[in-house]
């Protein structure tokens, strides 16, 4: 179960329950999203003359100056420094996606860093793949080229499946490779470390008990047996019992299919090259982030069970290395059934339309050929 650390549960509903009090003036309205539009594209503070010169806003220096101080109290807008320029805040930000920003297909993009031929060029990266960590692999390499920032995806959970079978492989001395296939074709491995050198016919009769005991019994349902039964006494059992206990209660273990194997990471090198991640102590937080995968696995868990794509603006994520940072995210389905997430990570300063785009068009196209495959 996802909990959101800090007592930050509600942080989220809070942001978007003040956005939606707020209620602008068309004028007002428009100014945010020219002064937003400016910053995301200049990544400077936005002032007055800037506006007028470079929206068509139609509107004086001094008139936008007026809807600016508006703006700020709202809490829209801040000054970071002295300058008179201004920036969005969380709440600027929540603000405009939620009552201002538009969101087409992709589709129908014919420039920017979008461009239409994304699904195709997605659609044909993925029609030649069958085995689904690959399809995930490349979603998530292609979200990250096309928005230039980090692209992450949760795996589809194996705990629901049923066990095929299970395999044992002397990997050197004290080391041995557990192989686990269940019956939906997925494939799990995982290097063991033994207490003594084992023989080979010593693993081929572990596997057949194990085999022969729990295939086609739920992944959950075994591992749970298995906790129980590492509980007892095992000089009661039998060698072949006590090894493949042994062996398969390591490769089942809860931390192993919880999030470092179950998130998948691409391009976060790209977040170097971007100036709100230019302090090191907070990109070093990010990294260790991405590096342990924890806070990544169940800030996407989240967004497991809601509609459409979901999006985390700053501190809203809960998590303080995602302060200057939003996360756009959305599960996708096979055969019609929620089993993972896909997104990406950014700066708060970004095209929320582009990627909101990507992200939306990317779980349809990795559900579609995830379906594909399982049939």
């Amino acid at each position: 179960m996802f909990h959101w650390p800090n007592n930050q549960a509600h942080l989220l509903n809070n942001f978007m329950a003040e956005s939606e009090n707020i209620n602008l003036s068309e004028r007002a309205q428009s100014v945010l999203k020219g002064l937003i539009r400016c910053y995301v594209d200049g990544g400077t503070p936005v002032g007055s003359r800037t506006l007028a010169k470079e929206t068509e806003l139609a509107l004086s220096p001094a008139t936008i100056r007026k809807v600016m101080v508006d703006l700020e109290g709202y809490g829209l807008i801040r000054a970071p420094h002295t300058s008179a320029g201004r920036v969005p805040t969380v709440k600027g930000y929540r603000f405009f996606i939620n009552s201002l920003l538009k969101v087409g297909s992709i589709a129908n993009k014919s420039s920017g860093r979008l461009p239409g031929a994304y699904m195709r060029q997605m659609t044909e990266r993925l029609s030649g793949i069958s085995d689904q960590t690959s399809i995930l692999t490349e979603a998530t390499e292609m979200l990250s080229q096309i928005t230039s920032f980090a692209g992450i995806v949760s795996t589809p959970s194996n705990s629901h499946a049923q066990i095929r079978q299970i395999e044992f492989l002397n990997l050197s001395e004290k080391r041995v490779l557990a192989i686990l296939i269940t019956n939906d074709g997925q494939v799990q491995n995982k290097a063991l470390s033994a207490h003594r050198e084992y023989s080979e016919s010593e693993l081929i009769e572990a596997a057949n008990f194990f085999n022969a005991k729990y295939s086609s019994k739920s992944v959950h349902g075994v591992r749970k047996q298995l906790s129980a039964l590492m509980k007892q006494d095992h000089k009661s059992m039998h060698r072949e019992m006590r090894t493949a206990m042994r062996m398969a209660g390591q490769l089942l273990d809860d931390d192993a299919v919880q999030a470092n194997e179950n998130m998948l990471v691409s391009g976060e090198n790209n977040l170097l090259s971007i100036p709100e991640f230019s302090e090191l102590n907070k990109l070093r937080q990010l990294f260790d982030a991405f590096k342990t995968k924890q806070v990544l696995f169940d800030l996407l868990q989240k967004s497991m069970f809601t509609e459409g794509v979901n999006i985390f603006i700053g501190e809203e994520s809960g998590y303080e290395p995602f302060r200057d940072c939003s996360v756009i995210a959305a599960p996708y389905e096979v055969d019609h059934k929620k089993v993972g997430v896909l997104g990406v990570i950014g700066p708060t300063r970004m095209q929320y339309d582009e990627v909101i785009s990507a992200v939306d068009v990317t779980a349809k196209l990795v559900g579609s050929a995830l379906s594909f495959n399982s049939t």
